[in-house]
């Protein structure tokens, strides 16, 4: 984590600088509470991003919890996964890894200490009673019918309700706080309820369990957490989350603070994790790690860097404002990052076979930069033969006005290699263009003519003698719409899918060099865009993004 990031303010740490000048907090100590039910996505990266730079700017602590109170759709595959996320990224716990089901012994006792003080009781209503006497945002709710119950029947149902007597549904513990609160957090919450699920960790050990408004700032507070950050969704939960430090009476001090951001929305994705998993249940996609998913193992496998996320996440900006953060800001930042590291490689994605008929049958090398940005990147030995493949695209015999790469009688060079002009077009039987006769200027060895002749065009190429044959997957955005958020209520998200998303390109030729790439190595396929090994089948690449930045363009007006 860069010192320019440490160095960075925002109103959270504004906040905490008082704190801290005050007296009231000594060691800043925040975490990340993700429920494993899911895989993390993008906007997962926000929340730890803003945990641990935080910890770290203030030389404090970092937890890793599992929410995992809802056993009916938690599973050790997404914890086994959200931590393999957290290591890539940088963000390994430095606090510790906790689990929310490491506290159900003490949120029952504290649930149980709520009910003799008066302050909790057992409701028989249903869901659909409880909703219609909590009343509106401007109508007051109503007292539950079962809301002065004693103590002691509370007592006794309560733990009835632990030992399995009741069906899932038939109960819940309620706080009792005030059902004409004007906020609806406040009248009478559940805090409790039946479900008769195993947990992934507990067994069958619980059929009650509590509901993260409840067992939340229980953790927080038996964890010593300082500072709650989470998403602006639980602004209006957070005088709930203080009534319930306030009153179990924790006694470890200071008493954790919540403080809510804006959580991360990006344009031409969705980021609900019931969308993502419908997503992969309904096999719209290759899975969680699918690379137009935004996952972070999605992202990873296709060629992203945590330094890159991170880098969008900060330019994002930290602010309690609601906002649709545009995937363009993304792709500039893993293009600006790779255009710096990652090594030039010749690829030909739709090969056209190209001889020089002046040209022996020898092997000729030329040396070719690594990367032109990174000198000490150094340079490698590119063979050149008689034949060579180049781009269809690269060859027209029709080509339109200022057309400026090979067409009959026009030149171009070879990057890093000869100008050849182009002499002769042979077709199938088809009429397709199957050859193109070249002769090369042997004089012009990555120099001008030494006639002062003007050459414009570039093309890229890969000998015929020497190359590696592998499939190439372009990606794009996954879905046609921009907000996602905005789909009309008579349309589904699958009715803004891309069809265009994902493309297979079959027999592609790479450079040679190629056939030691490794996975993690990242590569610009010169004027082609920047790719990856894909890491789930053998042989191929994935793009990471297209060299176009029209963002980058953008910023820079």
């Amino acid at each position: 984590m860069s010192e320019e990031i440490l160095s960075n303010s925002n109103f959270i740490h504004d906040e905490i600088d008082e704190d801290i000048a005050s007296g009231i907090c000594k060691k800043v100590h925040t975490r990340f509470p993700p429920e494993p039910n899911g895989y993390l996505h993008i906007g997962s990266a926000k929340a730890i991003w803003i945990n641990t730079m935080t910890a770290k700017k203030y030389g404090g602590l970092f937890n890793l919890r599992f929410d995992d109170t809802n056993p009916a759709k938690e599973d050790n595959e997404f914890v086994e996964s959200i931590q393999e996320d957290l290591h890539w990224l940088g963000a390994d716990p430095t606090g510790g890894i906790f689990y929310g089901s490491d506290y159900f012994d003490k949120c029952y006792e504290y649930a149980v200490k709520l009910i003799k003080d008066g302050k909790a009781y057992v409701c028989d209503l249903s869901p659909d009673e409880m909703r219609e006497y909590r009343g509106t945002l401007t109508e007051p709710g109503k007292d539950s019918p079962y809301r002065n119950r004693t103590v002691e029947e509370n007592l006794d149902l309560f733990e009835r309700m632990k030992n399995g007597e009741f069906a899932d549904g038939a109960r819940t513990l309620r706080a009792k706080i005030d059902m004409a609160s004007p906020n609806i957090n406040m009248r009478d919450p559940a805090i409790y309820r039946i479900v008769h699920v195993t947990h992934h960790r507990q067994g069958d050990k619980w059929c009650i369990y509590p509901l993260y408004d409840f067992a939340h700032p229980i953790q927080d507070a038996m964890e010593g957490i300082t500072h709650s950050l989470c998403s602006i969704e639980f602004r209006n939960h957070r005088p709930l989350y203080d009534w319930v430090i306030e009153n179990i009476g924790v006694d470890n001090k200071p008493n954790p603070k919540q403080r809510e951001f804006a959580r991360m929305n990006v344009t031409y994705t969705v980021m609900s994790k019931r969308y993502l998993r419908a997503l992969v249940e309904e096999n719209l996609v290759d899975g969680w790690d699918d690379p137009r998913m935004p996952t972070l193992c999605g992202l990873r496998r296709r060629g992203y860097t945590p330094s890159a996320i991170f880098e969008f996440v900060k330019r994002s900006g930290i602010s309690t404002a609601l906002s649709l953060c545009d995937i363009g800001l993304l792709e500039h930042c893993i293009r600006e990052e790779l255009n710096e590291t990652a090594t030039r490689r010749m690829a030909v994605l739709d090969p056209l076979k190209l001889e020089i008929t002046n040209f022996g049958d020898e092997t000729e090398y030329f040396d070719v930069a690594n990367n032109p940005q990174n000198p000490d990147a150094g340079t490698r030995k590119v063979p050149f033969t008689k034949e060579v493949y180049i781009e269809r695209g690269d060859f027209s015999d029709n080509p339109p006005p200022k057309f400026q790469r090979l067409k009959p009688g026009g030149e171009v060079r070879l990057a890093g290699a000869y100008i050849v002009k182009c002499e002769e077009v042979i077709y199938d039987k088809d009429g397709n263009v199957e050859k193109v006769l070249c002769t090369a200027d042997l004089e012009t060895k990555n120099n001008m003519p030494l006639d002062g002749r003007k050459v414009r065009g570039t093309i890229h190429w890969v000998s015929c003698e020497h190359n590696i044959e592998a499939d190439i997957n372009l990606y794009e955005h996954l879905f046609t719409i921009e907000d996602t958020g905005s789909i009309p209520e008579d349309k589904s998200f699958r009715d803004y899918l891309n069809p265009e998303s994902h493309k297979r390109v079959t027999g592609a030729k790479l450079e040679e060099s190629l056939k030691d790439a490794k996975l993690g190595d990242k590569f610009q396929f010169v004027r082609t865009g920047y790719f990856c090994l894909d890491s789930k089948h053998e042989g191929q690449f994935n793009r990471i993004e297209t060299l176009k930045d029209s963002f980058g363009k953008t910023l820079q007006k």
